[in-house]
């Protein structure tokens, strides 16, 4: 088997989550967060779209995690994403980290916001 080192051009990859924590590039974030492509930003929640909002011209999918348990996004926060030309993928927060790096090493046009365990 041939293993290959993966390496993330773009922008840091979720190193470690855990209740009420992220780890991104060495450092602990308390509380939700959003990883854009130029770095990472406390979240607000559901009502905080303007910063993703200022971020369309660089991704095309927002991955959401809800937390522990996957949950319903509000209808008007993905309405306005997708009217904003973003995808929006809604998952719980360890399967959105997980899937964030995959695709942030295949240098992917993504952000991840997510809220903690």
């Amino acid at each position: 088997m041939r293993l290959n080192e993966v390496s993330y051009p773009n922008a840091k990859p979720v190193e470690g989550y855990g209740p009420g924590f992220f780890r991104i590039g060495g450092v602990v974030h308390d509380g939700a967060l959003l990883v854009l492509p130029d770095g990472e930003v406390t979240w607000g929640g559901y009502e905080d779209v303007e910063i993703i909002l200022s971020a369309k011209d660089v991704i095309d999918v927002l991955f959401v995690g809800t937390g522990a348990e996957i949950a319903h996004i509000p209808a008007s926060l993905r309405h306005t994403l997708e009217e904003a030309g973003i995808g929006v993928e809604v998952m719980n927060s360890p399967s959105a980290c997980r899937t964030y790096n995959v695709l942030l090493s295949e240098g992917r046009r993504i952000a991840l916001a997510v809220l903690p365990v």
